[in-house]
C-alpha cells in the first residue's frame, strides 16, 4: 500500500510540474509583437529615422494622471472649432519621436480641423533612435502600463467624446488596444499592418469597424493571422476592411528602405476616407 501511495505521489508531482511549466511557457495570445521586438530580423527590417527637428504649428504635450503609475502625456493638437469628436495616434517602436508631432498635425489638417488629435506617448518620454534602442523600449512596454495610459486620457476626455484610432506596426496593435479601451466611445480604427490580436474574446469586446492595410511580403505577419483576426470582427458584427499591397512590412514609413511610395498613398486616402466615414466627416 505504502509503494502504491509513493507511486501515486510522483505521478501527482508529475503531473503538477508538467501543468506549471505549460502554464509558465505559453505564450499569450496576441503578444507576437513583443517576441519580436528583439528579433534580428524585423530590427533590420526598421532603418533608423533620419533625424528630425520639427517645430509644432498647433501642437502640445499634456499630461493627465493614470491609475497606479505616473502622470501620463500625449501631444495634443486642438480642433479649429469645439468638438466631440477625437483621434488618437499611436507611434511605432521608436516612440513619440517629432515625426509622429508632424503626422498628428498632419491628421487634423486631413480630417478638415474638426477632430482634436492626441499623439500617445507610450514610452513614457523615451525616444528610440536606434532599432536596438527601439526593440529594448518595446520589449519593456508593459501592457498594463500601456493600457493604463490610454485609460487615463480617455477619462480625461471624458464618456461624452468619440474616438478613432490610427497606428503603424507596433502603434497598429495598439491603435486596436485604444479602441478596446474605449468601449463604446470607439467610432473606427485603423491598423496599418498591425499585429492582429489572438485572443477571440478581446476581439469580440471592441466596438468599432477596423480597417487593416497589410503588405503582402510582410516576413512578420501572416495573411491568415489578419483575415482570422477580421473573421471574428465580422462574426461579431462589425465591419472589417482588408486592404492589400505587394509591399513589405512598414511600407508605409518613408524612412523605410522598402518604402512604397504609391502604396503609402493609396492606403493614406483609403485611411482618410475610412476615418472621415466614422467620425461622419463632410
Amino acid at each position: 500500500m505504502k509503494k502504491v501511495y509513493s507511486i501515486a505521489l510522483a505521478l501527482f508531482v508529475l503531473f503538477l510540474h508538467t501543468a506549471t511549466a505549460q502554464s509558465c511557457c505559453k505564450k499569450p495570445a496576441g503578444n507576437d509583437i513583443k517576441a519580436l521586438a528583439l528579433n534580428k530580423s524585423f530590427k533590420a527590417s526598421h532603418e533608423a529615422p533620419l533625424p528630425l527637428n520639427y517645430t509644432a504649428q498647433s501642437g502640445s504635450m499634456v499630461h493627465f494622471p493614470t491609475s497606479g503609475g505616473a502622470d501620463g502625456q500625449a501631444f495634443y493638437v486642438p480642433a479649429d472649432e469645439p468638438t466631440d469628436k477625437v483621434l488618437f495616434v499611436f507611434h511605432e517602436w521608436w516612440g513619440l519621436n517629432d515625426y509622429i508631432k508632424r503626422e498628428a498635425e498632419k491628421w487634423q489638417k486631413e480630417l478638415g480641423g474638426h477632430v482634436a488629435v492626441y499623439a500617445v506617448d507610450l514610452y513614457d518620454g523615451k525616444v528610440a533612435a536606434t532599432p536596438d534602442e527601439a526593440g529594448k523600449l518595446m520589449n519593456a512596454l508593459d501592457q498594463k502600463r500601456g493600457e493604463a495610459i490610454i485609460n487615463g486620457l480617455i477619462k480625461k476626455l471624458g464618456e461624452e467624446k468619440k474616438i478613432a484610432t490610427i497606428g503603424w506596426c507596433m502603434g497598429g496593435s495598439w491603435a486596436f488596444t485604444g479602441s478596446v479601451c474605449a468601449g463604446s466611445q470607439a467610432l473606427g480604427c485603423v491598423m496599418y499592418y498591425g499585429f492582429p490580436e489572438k485572443d477571440a474574446d478581446r476581439v469580440k469586446s471592441v466596438k468599432s469597424n477596423v480597417l487593416y492595410i497589410y503588405g503582402t511580403q510582410d516576413n512578420f505577419i501572416t495573411k491568415q493571422d489578419a483575415q482570422t483576426f477580421g473573421n471574428i470582427l465580422i462574426k461579431s458584427g462589425h465591419g472589417f476592411i482588408f486592404q492589400s499591397y505587394d509591399a513589405v512590412h512598414a511600407f508605409a514609413n518613408p524612412s523605410n528602405p522598402k518604402y512604397n511610395e504609391k502604396a503609402a498613398g493609396d492606403a493614406h486616402t483609403l485611411a482618410v476616407a475610412f476615418l472621415k466615414g466614422e467620425l461622419s466627416l463632410k
